[in-house]
């Protein structure tokens, strides 16, 4: 039996209690893999609902995969392949009228890359054309596909390989987004890490079986340094090693996060994109195929930790990190300069010799400090609350940010166009016979759906006859739990449209006792403002998954124009907010502008103001009123603050406060000069002051 000595198996224990403290323990692990899963849900099924369906979307990486910290702030990684190319190794795979490309993996390509030969669509014969900025004419008359079609994908972004990156703002991640396409085949590269299984050798069998199922990807990357290089696509089997991740035990998991955090801590710092952590990755699979499983047990944390370390020493040295699957692709080619290995190698040495006492010197996450108060038996403060509630404030961003691209297909449709479109949407979700977490992720959009439907049925019985019809209402309550309060005050908004106050009472009454202020947290995606979570939010969420979000969220109410009926008139100027100067200054991410948006919290107030003074209840109106001035000075996640203070200004023009309405609408300006609609009210402000004085 193998024995750890004590003093490794004290600092083993003592790590693997730190690293649970901070989020790495297999309940977070699985929280975090359910929650990036179940976002991945959330985009592809709505693209299909929305007819795209030659997109699909994978989110891989350190985020998914469970493999990260706060501190780390570890980006989020899509991969978008489009499924019109038709990727394949064998001719007997072409198939006729689709875009079919060939990959060719000979000696003249690097391992682990391949090329893309154009076929013709109507034989399968290699295809004829010149070349250009995306296909390039060999001496032979072959055609290939080059991968400057990246730099397309990618406009607006900064490029990092394959990648991408959106840069994130304070407390947002920043978000890499690969373009790849799809190969249902195992690559021919990899054939042989399916062959090569001795008994009780880690991949089993059985998972080896399922990556061979996952086919393989290819992104558009060269290899540095090749001949090829802007021909060349790199082989990707980023499914086959999800499934590699998630077959690791707790200790494998937490040996991987803490070579990351060396990493981030001792070598990023000074030799910036030498050593990746996909190459950290691939070392500690090889380690755990190369060693017995009993040795991958917490309290010895420690030895496997500086085994993966001398592993990666080793691989410095020789200047060759080789692929888990692919071994042929070096990982390390072209990577280490001869300036910076001794120093690199250095830092390495003296950490492995160390004995577990430079962990102590690691800020990231305040592990070294959290490592030292455990050796005095103290407890420092868990995560998980702030994890979880991250977690699932993602969630809710993620949904917002899938149905806005609904909303911008909407936005310019009639009345009559958007019921069609909508129906066929809810139809499809109905009729597709989704599972696990697919059907978690339909049951959250056909909420909204629904909503958004009755609410757009309301707004045209309301211009026709006004009043609204009972199927209308049906579709509006099948998403009342979307979240607390948005969808409630969407049925609010339109029961004070057709004047029946008494029941938009009810229901604001009813949003103001269920909208706990020290728990909900108000959701918008429109822009990225940092927030700052509420501490009862957190707590609550670390004890559920998505099913909390329904009472601890509270989205922004977003109005198309052709719900524009079912808008009181204060608000309706937000879809007129940009003169044709603004436009100019608008991007594609400012598409929302053309609608009605408000975040919940204070629209509840300006409705409560509203239907109060419909009552003739004075002093509950008053008492709104100061809510609203309350929400808006002291509530620090509002995402439309501006929007809130012209609604609050339209109020105090009903009190008849005119220097107040003016100072709303000029703090209004002062957070968003331009597009605003604030212009407009205080134009027409002023006109009627002038005028009423003459």
């Amino acid at each position: 039996m193998y024995q750890v000595p004590n003093y490794t198996q004290t600092v083993s224990m003592r790590l693997s209690e730190v690293l649970a403290d901070i989020g790495v323990d297999e309940r977070m692990i699985l929280k975090r893999r359910r929650t990036w899963l179940l976002r991945e849900s959330l985009i592809n099924i709505n693209d299909q609902l929305l007819d795209k369906n030659s997109i699909l979307t994978h989110i891989f990486g350190s985020q998914s995969e469970g493999t990260t910290t706060i501190g780390m702030q570890s980006d989020l990684d899509q991969l978008i392949y489009n499924k019109t190319f038709n990727v394949i190794q064998d001719w007997s795979d072409w198939i006729p009228g689709v875009g079919n490309l060939l990959m060719i993996q000979d000696n003249s390509v690097s391992p682990g890359y391949c090329l893309l030969q154009c076929l013709r669509v109507d034989v399968p014969l290699s295809a004829n054309g010149d070349s250009d900025q995306y296909f390039f004419k060999d001496r032979t008359g072959k055609l290939f596909f080059t991968n400057s079609i990246v730099n397309i994908c990618n406009r607006d972004r900064e490029i990092h390989g394959p990648a991408g990156i959106l840069k994130g703002q304070s407390g947002y991640n920043d978000l890499d987004k690969v373009f790849a396409l799809h190969c249902t085949t195992w690559p021919q590269q990899a054939r042989q890490w399916l062959d090569q299984q001795d008994e009780d050798q880690w991949p089993s069998a059985e998972m080896k079986q399922y990556c061979s199922r996952t086919g393989c990807f290819v992104v558009g990357v060269g290899c540095r340094g090749s001949k090829h290089e802007q021909l060349e696509w790199r082989i990707s089997t980023s499914l086959a090693e999800r499934c590699l991740m998630f077959n690791l035990n707790i200790t494998q998991i937490r040996c991987y996060v803490l070579m990351k955090v060396i990493l981030k801590a001792y070598i990023t710092p000074f030799f910036q994109d030498v050593i990746s952590s996909y190459m950290c990755k691939t070392v500690v699979f090889h380690c755990i195929a190369n060693t017995h499983s009993n040795i991958w047990r917490k309290n010895n944390l420690l030895s496997c930790l500086t085994q993966c370390l001398y592993l990666l020493y080793t691989n410095i040295i020789n200047e060759n990190c080789p692929h888990f699957i692919i071994p042929g692709n070096n990982l390390m080619r072209g990577k280490i300069s001869p300036a910076v290995k001794p120093y690199i190698l250095e830092i390495l040495n003296n950490i492995i010799n160390s004995e577990g006492v430079a962990l102590l010197g690691i800020k990231c996450d305040a592990l070294g400090s959290r490592l030292h108060l455990k050796f005095y038996n103290l407890c420092p403060f868990k995560e998980s609350d702030i994890i979880s509630g991250t977690l699932l404030f993602n969630l809710a961003l993620g949904k917002s940010h899938t149905l806005t691209e609904t909303c911008n297909l909407l936005k310019d449709s009639s009345p009559n166009e958007a019921v069609e479109k909508l129906k066929k949407y809810i139809l499809k979700a109905f009729y597709c016979q989704y599972e696990g977490l697919a059907k978690t992720a339909s049951l959250l959009l056909l909420r909204w759906y629904c909503t958004t439907l009755g609410s757009v049925l309301a707004s045209r019985n309301i211009c026709l006859y006004n009043t609204v019809s009972a199927d209308a209402l049906k579709l509006i309550s099948l998403g009342l739990t979307t979240d607390v309060a948005s969808s409630k005050l969407k049925l609010a908004s339109i029961l004070y449209c057709v004047q029946e106050i008494q029941k938009a009472d009810l229901v604001i009454s009813e949003i103001e006792r269920s909208y706990d202020l020290q728990i909900v947290e108000s959701v918008c995606c429109c822009y990225q403002f940092e927030k700052i979570f509420k501490q009862g939010f957190a707590q609550l969420c670390d004890n559920y998954n998505e099913e909390v979000l329904q009472y601890t969220t509270a989205s922004c109410v977003r109005f198309l124009p052709c719900e524009i009926h079912c808008v009181p008139t204060e608000l309706r100027y937000e879809m007129f907010r940009s003169t044709q100067e603004d436009r100019m200054f608008r991007t594609e991410d400012d598409e929302w502008m053309d609608c009605a948006v408000v975040d919940s919290l204070p629209y509840l107030y300006f409705l409560q103001y509203k239907v109060y003074n419909h009552l003739g209840r004075h002093d509950q109106k008053q008492a709104a009123l100061l809510k609203l001035i309350s929400t808006i000075k002291e509530e620090p996640n509002l995402g439309h603050r501006e929007t809130a203070l012209n609604i609050l200004g339209k109020c105090m023009e009903q009190e008849g406060r005119a220097g107040d309405a003016l100072q709303c609408y000029s703090m209004s300006l002062n957070i968003r000069r331009r597009n605003n609609a604030a212009k407009f009210h205080m134009s027409i402000l002023l006109s009627v002051l002038i005028n009423t004085r003459t």
